[in-house]
């Protein structure tokens, strides 16, 4: 994620998130934005689906400063809570809840102005439309239920139209008020000062523009179902929208709510609010472990698929970690918080998915700087083509009806959902199945690379040594070979020795006792198992014995270092009995993953500091070509960085793959870094994306879903950008009905957000 920074700038001193109120389209967050950016000091992105503005500010700059620009601007802004203790036992920050209860309250209202409007305006298009229908006086009737929709109905607009206007300043509320407005207007004209109201009158609809009598021609159903069409598309996009983050509101409301602490001996039960790093807690089967901490006592399988969409319970014993929100499958575990309140990794979690939903990919910037021209240029179309029709002789009728169609119309509202709908909708999924994407331009970047650096250990690799082979010298019995071996390791600490001692456990099952246990640092180890003088180790160990591997043993041991593995010769009472081969462990799903990986059309590359022979070794088992420069073998940690600036020297776009501090800086190298999120806090904090299960399909997984999500904006603007260029001509040249332009107009942002909550069924 190579960045670039301007020179002679100076980084803001802080930043702070404000919720933004009275944005009712993209032109608003547009203007926002431009009018905050213009301090001095600033800089600010306002997302109009999130309704907040993300602001970095130099010194000298305060909030009531922002908050005072915004206001100017004809906007509400608030500040955010004045600090509170952490709240982990569900994970909201002070006010969520009640910003919850006011899109809950706002989308009430609008579901109540909708309804009221639909049943006012179904009976006004009905009379308007079916000559049939119309009775004596009809059109007062129709006047009646359709004045209350223009003006009860349509008050929001009007009413951000008059705040904008007084700013001097034109939204998508501008439009939607001129033309309602201008509809019932030149109707009350006809009714009262034509003849329109003369009884007996009857009114035809068609869709396309006629000549007829100015003096008698209504707009009544117009103005009362563009107004209809647009409250609907309004509540289905606020509802929308209200979905489109339901996956970070499940995020957050993950954590347990209470947690049983031991002190002195008792188990008291307390807010989760109250628990301290170092203090020990019981987590009982079928509970949600509170916090993050390392199990002391007990085992038991947890559940953490809510965190990593894993759904295999991973099993846990003393010194494992575990993750707060997680849960207890089966048995009693105590254990000690390392982390809690924003420090956990579901609140570390949930901040990263808002941060990403905060952002704007370019694309999305591309579609602001349209949206901030766009309602001005409306305006002047829709007088231009009034103008057009009058002085080509199309009559006033004719005039009105193509210059209101275009006005209704061109509403940019598709335009500003594009983009955060489906970001919203794509990180919040990718949360769900243990993705985190860092923001928006992450997702350009996932379009571009060809190259996957994949580092070895902790990433295609456990990380751990495992038993890979038994070879038994001629007349032994491979399992007393391993039994014996195991017994003696089991007492050791090493890393080889643990890997010995539980695969002798799962083979041959328990464990004789060891006498007189002796280690010999960087050779082995001896003791004495059931009356066995017993030797474990390399060579030069067996050699202080005057011991030497018999030829078959010797050929086993030049095959297993051909291979990578690490040979342990084993022997007893004067003889070496047999060869032990252990080795890193590949991971199980790695060779699908690299599968997976290359079905997206990258190509992937093992980096490793481990010797050629290791390296090739684990590359066939996963299915990377060793040849051409994929494997990439004995690496200083400090030089992996290097590799990756070669590959891009060499006109690769490269993504890398790590879990380690030492990756840490070829991660922020890399045009896209992903950090296993088992690794270090450092490779975290360095990657765009983090993988919260240690499954390197995760990664093939991660990319997919980028991509897929960056297809749902750029699929969003096309219908966006599509509909505004198709429909414009067709309203001014006098082909739509502006009845027909306003339900267009509102189902252009209901598709778009439709079309991104599709995403959520992302596998």
């Amino acid at each position: 994620m190579t960045t670039t920074t301007t020179s002679g700038t100076q980084a803001p001193a802080d930043e702070v998130e404000l919720a933004i109120g009275g944005m009712t389209c993209a032109s608003c967050a547009a203007r926002v934005e431009k009018k905050l950016n213009r301090m001095d000091g600033v800089s600010a992105t306002v997302n109009f689906a999130t309704e907040k503005a993300r602001v970095s500010y130099a010194p000298g700059v305060s909030v009531d400063d922002l908050v005072a620009t915004v206001e100017k601007t004809g906007y509400t802004a608030q500040p955010p809570p004045p600090p509170a203790p952490a709240r982990p036992e569900d994970g909201t920050r002070a006010g969520a809840d009640g910003r919850e209860g006011e899109d809950g309250r706002e989308l009430a209202s609008l579901r109540q102005r909708f309804l009221v409007s639909l049943a006012l305006s179904v009976p006004v298009v009905l009379l308007s439309m079916v000559p049939a229908l119309q009775f004596d006086n009809w059109q007062w009737l129709s006047l009646t239920l359709a004045a209350p929709v223009v003006v009860w109905g349509a008050l929001p607009f009007h009413r951000a139209a008059w705040t904008n206007a007084r700013h001097g300043a034109a939204t998508m509320d501008t439009l939607v008020s001129l033309g309602t407005t201008a509809a019932l207007g030149w109707s009350l004209w006809a009714l009262f000062l034509g003849d329109a109201g003369m009884p007996g009158m009857r009114h035809g609809f068609e869709l396309t523009v006629s000549r007829s009598d100015a003096s008698s021609a209504l707009y009544l159903e117009v103005a009362a179902g563009v107004t209809t069409f647009i409250l609907l598309g309004r509540y289905l996009e606020a509802r929308s929208k209200r979905s489109a983050g339901a996956a970070l509101r499940a995020l957050l409301e993950l954590g347990a709510k209470e947690v049983t602490v031991l002190r002195g001996g008792r188990e008291t039960l307390v807010p989760v609010a109250e628990l301290a790093v170092g203090d020990r807690f019981l987590v009982r089967p079928g509970e949600k472990i509170a916090t993050d901490g390392t199990v002391v006592e007990g085992s038991s399988a947890v559940d953490a698929s809510m965190l990593t969409g894993e759904s295999v319970p991973v099993d846990v014993s003393a010194g494992d970690t575990v993750t707060g929100a997680t849960v207890n499958t089966s048995g009693r575990l105590v254990v000690e918080a390392t982390r809690v309140g924003s420090d956990t990794q579901l609140a570390r979690m949930a901040r990263l998915v808002e941060d990403a939903q905060s952002g704007k990919a370019e694309v999305q910037r591309l579609a602001d700087r349209v949206s901030a021209v766009f309602v001005p240029v409306v305006l002047l179309i829709s007088l231009g083509t009034l103008g057009f029709w009058l002085g080509t002789g199309g009559g006033p009728a004719a005039a009105f009806t193509a210059a209101v169609a275009v006005l209704i119309i061109a509403c940019p509202c598709a335009l500003g959902l594009a983009t955060p709908t489906a970001l919203m909708v794509g990180t919040g999924r990718g949360a769900q199945l243990g993705i985190l994407i860092k923001g928006p331009e992450v997702l350009e970047n996932t379009r571009r690379v060809d190259t996957v650096v994949l580092d070895k250990t902790g990433t295609v690799t456990t990380g751990r040594m495992e038993l890979r082979d038994v070879v038994a010298a001629g007349g032994e019995d491979e399992d007393e070979v391993l039994r014996l071996a195991g017994a003696l390791e089991h007492a050791s600490e090493h890393p080889i020795a643990r890997a010995i001692a539980a695969g002798a456990a799962e083979r041959v099952g328990a464990l004789p006792p060891v006498e007189r246990f002796e280690n010999a640092a960087g050779l082995g180890v001896r003791g004495t198992v059931e009356g066995r003088e017993v030797a474990v180790g390399r060579e030069r160990l067996l050699a202080e014995s005057a011991l030497e591997l018999p030829a078959e043993l010797a050929g086993a041991r030049d095959a297993a270092e051909a291979e990578g593995r690490t040979a342990v010769a084993v022997a007893w009472d004067g003889r070496v009995r047999g060869l032990l081969a252990v080795a890193d462990a590949v991971k199980p799903t790695s060779a699908e993953a690299i599968t997976r990986l290359r079905a997206l059309g990258l190509t992937p590359v093992l980096l490793t500091g481990d010797n050629r022979a290791v390296a090739e070794s684990v590359a066939r088992e996963v299915g990377i070509d060793a040849s051409g420069g994929r494997v990439i073998a004995e690496v200083m940690p400090q030089d992996k960085v290097d590799v990756v600036k070669r590959l891009q020297d060499e006109g690769r776009s490269v993504a890398m793959v790590g879990d380690g501090v030492n990756d840490a800086a070829a991660l922020a190298q890399a045009d896209l870094g992903l950090a296993m999120g088992t690794g270090t806090d450092a490779a975290i904090e360095a990657g765009d994306l983090t993988l919260v299960r240690g499954d390197l399909r995760a990664a093939a997984d991660a990319i997919r879903l980028s991509r897929k999500t960056l297809a749902t904006i750029k699929g969003n603007l096309f219908w966006a950008f599509g509909y505004n260029v198709a429909a414009l001509p067709l309203a001014a040249a006098g082909l739509l009905n502006p009845m027909i332009a306003g339900a267009a107009m509102a189902f252009s942002s209901v598709f778009v957000v439709t079309n991104s909550l599709r995403l959520r069924a992302f596998r």
